[in-house]
């Protein structure tokens, strides 16, 4: 069988200030297109299809429509909630996703068995899917407990949570003539992350070892972190990573998918497809006079300026580079915490004087921001 595997689509995202809408439909136009030309019969998404968990009807009108046309292509889809993802309300969906053919979780539920996927290929070959949405940690012990557990197991890490959990999902992995696949949304030890991730759910309280999946799996398709990328462990095991850079961190990584072509019987051989869509993330460095000479690149910009704070810097720039989306000050021309010359001591002093203190430590020394700093201070004041 051959599988198309992404996950991460953060549908709805805004980069600062900035909305993705129009690279997203491209992004996912060229998505479909690459499961109309490779005919996958298993597409998953592995999370994340939305960037908040109060999606606008714009968003949820894309996520639905790309969902309903792969499944157009004649491939069965699965696909489950994120941590950006609003578990309850992608199963609110499930009516409308049932009559289209799609499989959609976006929560676990009390019955295990509706996290277990059976279907078969046009081929005949026959595939079993375990699909796991993203457990906060205290919805893992709940998940524990609903899934017949003693108390005292589910007083255990979140790492033990997630592999009991699978454990009992991929129970009727034992038939030799069927391809077990799971997809979940987690972080994996040792994984890279890609750079746009909710810091949140990536620290190491939410790791889990790869020793979490089955070994006699056949694939694992994941989300969660947006770098593509393998995962060593006792089964083959991926992410997909975004389609898109969500974030300036990532504007190194390769969007793509994922194909598996993989049988019963067969080890699973995997390709990437990359899906260049998405307006590019670039990152310059000059002082203002540098900035006004280099040749602006193509795609949204993030620009550390070689010059001191001051009123209007960020207008100047934003004048020379109209597609730059965040202007910071050029991380070295920051001093260090506490190497100013005054420390400002806060008893009698003005909210004025201390601003100034402040101000000075940091090497500001433009009047205009005092000024402005005082009117606004009097208007909160009056």
């Amino acid at each position: 069988m051959k599988i198309l595997h992404t996950s991460d689509w953060h549908v709805g995202k805004v980069l600062k200030g900035q909305s993705r809408a129009e690279e997203h439909k491209q992004v996912l136009a060229q998505v479909i297109d690459i499961a109309q030309r490779d005919r996958p019969d298993l597409v998953i998404v592995a999370g994340d299809l939305y960037d908040t968990a109060a999606p606008t009807p714009e968003a949820t009108r894309l996520v639905t429509r790309a969902l309903t046309a792969l499944r157009r292509t004649g491939a069965d889809v699965v696909a489950i909630g994120g941590n950006h993802d609003n578990g309850a309300a992608l199963d609110a969906l499930r009516p409308w996703a049932e009559a289209a053919g799609i499989t959609l979780r976006g929560s676990v539920r009390e019955n295990p068995d509706e996290h277990v996927v059976d279907g078969v290929t046009a081929a005949g070959e026959r595939w079993r899917i375990a699909a796991l949405p993203f457990l906060s940690q205290r919805y893992a012990v709940r998940a524990v407990e609903m899934y017949t557990l003693t108390p005292a197991e589910a007083n255990q890490t979140y790492a033990d949570h997630l592999g009991r959990v699978l454990e009992r999902l991929a129970e009727g992995f034992t038939e030799p003539d069927r391809v077990h696949l799971v997809t979940a949304h987690l972080t994996v030890v040792g994984a890279s992350t890609g750079g746009g991730e909710r810091d949140a759910h990536t620290v190491l309280g939410y790791a889990v070892p790869a020793t979490v999946f089955p070994g006699n799996a056949h694939y694992v398709a994941l989300g969660h972190l947006h770098r593509s990328q393998r995962v060593i462990g006792p089964c083959p095991i991926r992410y997909s990573g975004s389609p898109l850079a969500v974030d300036f961190g990532e504007q190194e990584n390769v969007c793509s998918v994922t194909i598996v072509e993989v049988t019963a019987t067969t080890a699973a051989r995997i390709r990437e497809v990359p899906v260049p869509g998405a307006v590019p993330l670039r990152t310059v460095r000059g002082t203002l006079a540098q900035l006004a000479e280099i040749e602006p690149p193509e795609g949204w910009l993030r620009v550390y300026v070689r010059e001191q704070p001051r009123a209007g810097l960020r207008e100047e720039v934003q004048e020379l580079l109209p597609r730059a989306l965040e202007i910071r000050i050029d991380p070295e021309l920051v001093p260090a915490p506490g190497s100013g010359t005054r420390t400002a001591q806060r008893a009698g002093r003005s909210p004025g004087e201390l601003f100034g203190d402040y101000l000075d430590s940091r090497g500001h020394a433009d009047e205009g921001v005092r000024e402005l700093f005082d009117e606004l201070l009097e208007e909160v004041e009056h």
